[in-house]
């Protein structure tokens, strides 16, 4: 069954597909709070949000979305359990060499936003080489962002370019928001349109301070291991009835 079949049968009746939003960001929240209610340990939610994960980013490419970006773990998480971020560390590098193939199958483009320097060794060398293998896929963009806070993205920004005042080779009279997005982690991505929020918490939690200036916001009570492809219909279904005026009025 070849992709575009894959893509017809899949699609629903409920969204406009000439109105789709082009670039979605999730921040997937409650897996810890969905194994509880299971009565299972921490990272069995993460290991389902894992699974939910794959669910979604195989829909949005069916969907004809472009980019999809998600919030996977944050410099403050850092301060959870000792035993939780290895078990987050090391399943994130099985993922990343169980799925490589399968993602190169379906052409999904794999970039990683945030500072990968404390990471584990092994998890660095297997996102770079992730990167290198699918960075010409052209089926989806897929940023994840891992250890990433975005006050500290803007603040690296900001260095980075005073060092390039400092060397001459730019001037302040030139420095306006699109330098400033172009030395953040998503440079050459357009802004999200549509940022979801599952497990009804109602805060942005330093993801992606710049770039969401106009995204529009959905947020469900849906803990992410439960958020499925109904779940996503509603949430573009929403946003698809939102008027998007940017600060104008039409």
């Amino acid at each position: 069954m070849t992709a575009q079949l894959i893509s017809i049968k899949s699609r629903s009746n409920n969204i406009d597909y000439n109105k789709l939003p082009q670039h979605i960001a999730i921040i997937m929240d409650g897996n810890g709070r969905w194994a509880k209610q299971q009565g299972l340990p921490r990272i069995e939610g993460h290991r389902q949000g894992a699974k939910t994960l794959k669910k979604i980013l195989r829909t949005c490419k069916n969907w004809g979305i472009k980019t999809l970006t998600v919030y996977a773990f944050s410099t403050e998480n850092w301060g959870r359990p000792l035993t939780e971020v290895n078990f987050l560390m090391n399943l994130f590098e099985r993922l990343l060499r169980k799925q490589l193939q399968e993602m190169q199958q379906e052409g999904v483009c794999i970039k990683f936003l945030g500072d990968l320097s404390p990471l584990p060794l092994s998890l660095q060398q297997a996102i770079r080489h992730s990167m290198a293998m699918t960075q010409n896929n052209q089926g989806i963009n897929f940023n994840v962002a891992i250890n990433y806070g975005g006050r500290d993205e803007i603040v690296k920004a900001c260095r980075n370019i005073a060092e390039k005042v400092a060397r001459q080779e730019l001037s302040t009279e030139i420095i306006n928001a699109d330098l400033i997005s172009q030395h953040l982690y998503t440079t050459n991505n357009p802004d999200p349109d549509l940022l979801i929020r599952t497990s009804g918490e109602m805060r942005l939690s330093n993801f992606l301070l710049w770039q969401m200036a106009y995204t529009e916001i959905y947020v469900t009570d849906t803990f992410w291991p439960d958020f499925d492809t109904k779940q996503l219909e509603k949430a573009i279904v929403n946003y698809q009835k939102r008027d998007r005026r940017f600060g104008t009025i039409k």
